[in-house]
């Protein structure tokens, strides 16, 4: 067989291509807040940091995280069936001074391997008094989560969060938005169970809610990227990461210099968001990656994903906004068969 080598094309501009119909279909226009201070957030988080309440933020957060390493509409259910917990809440339970060692401080509080399923902790003989395990969450993972940030947001920040939010990027002043963003993830990351991927998509949700009194966090806020399995996928699976030789697997490489987050950044820069949401900035990095999830998402358009595509062969979703642009899976394995027109037009998608 012979091979067809590929011409020669500009990946951002071939990236833009993709990415910017994407977009044209995909882009919630009430994304994030407008300059006149309307959004389509969620009214509790709003009214949190307009009463400027840490007990209202951390719920909001709970809230925010227990949405992690599952459906929205599981986890939605979940909430409104059990609740969640409570800055009040775990307040009242440590005022009693439970007798756990690791309850005492946010430094303390390490180890703690709480398993809802087992009903086992690394602290057996305090287990049966122990607040951790009092809170009817998804799993073990989630009330330590709650405790460890509970703990972060009383010794870290003597409990006012948005107080030491503000302080943070005050620190970091007009710099490259990359320092903000480290001011606020970097101290948190070691809060239990929240990745920088979680920390990013709920900061960035909390900085920009109020862009008309807090212009700074929108700022910060709306440069931030959420690179999920979904989002990497679609950057893989379309032949964008080929595009920029970029090949990886999903991990810490997605947020590494030329990964994932580089290159949205760097499409972010080509599409101006403005014709989406005249109120919107023009470059909205977190804009452009929410689109691509929109359009990934099961519980979203679901258009992009494993559900829909078998990844051993070539994607046949000719409704796809994008589909006769689409490298189409140009790293699977097998080899196409049939020298069909399809086939040859297919042919000179793959070979390099």
């Amino acid at each position: 067989m012979q091979y067809v080598k590929r011409a020669q094309i500009d990946p951002t501009a071939f990236a833009v291509a993709l990415i910017e119909s994407v977009c044209a279909v995909s882009v919630d226009p009430d994304f994030a807040a407008s300059v006149d201070g309307t959004s389509s957030n969620d009214p509790r988080l709003i009214a949190a940091l307009r009463a400027n309440s840490t007990a209202g933020l951390f719920d909001w957060m709970m809230d925010s995280f227990s949405f992690q390493g599952i459906s929205d509409s599981v986890a939605h259910s979940y909430l409104e069936s059990n609740g969640n917990a409570t800055w009040q809440t775990i307040k009242s339970q440590l005022a009693g001074q439970p007798t756990c060692p690791l309850l005492p401080s946010y430094w303390t509080f390490e180890g703690c391997r709480y398993d809802k399923t087992g009903k086992s902790c690394s602290q057996p003989g305090h287990m049966a008094r122990c607040p951790v395990p009092s809170h009817p969450l998804r799993n073990g993972r989630l009330n330590q989560t709650a405790f460890s940030l509970y703990l972060f947001i009383r010794d870290q920040t003597r409990s006012d969060l948005i107080g030491w939010i503000d302080a943070r990027l005050e620190e970091t002043g007009d710099r490259d938005f990359r320092a903000g963003q480290e001011a606020l993830i970097g101290p948190m990351r070691h809060i239990f169970g929240v990745s920088d991927k979680v920390l990013s998509m709920t900061l960035s949700a909390v900085l920009m809610a109020d862009r008309g009194n807090r212009p700074r966090w929108f700022d910060v806020g709306s440069q931030m990227i959420v690179v999920d399995t979904l989002v990497h996928n679609f950057l893989r699976r379309t032949g964008i990461l080929a595009e920029f030789d970029a090949a990886h697997v999903y991990g810490p490489k997605c947020y590494q210099h030329g990964g994932c987050s580089d290159i949205l950044r760097r499409v972010a820069e080509c599409i101006d968001a403005r014709a989406f949401n005249g109120s919107f900035p023009r470059i909205f990095p977190r804009l452009i990656q929410h689109a691509l999830w929109r359009y990934c998402a099961a519980d979203e358009l679901d258009v992009c994903n494993a559900n829909n595509i078998d990844e051993s062969k070539y994607c046949i979703q000719n409704t796809c906004e994008i589909y006769s642009i689409c490298r189409r899976n140009n790293d699977f394995s097998v080899k196409p068969k049939a020298k069909t027109q399809e086939s040859k037009y297919r042919l000179k998608y793959w070979f390099c």
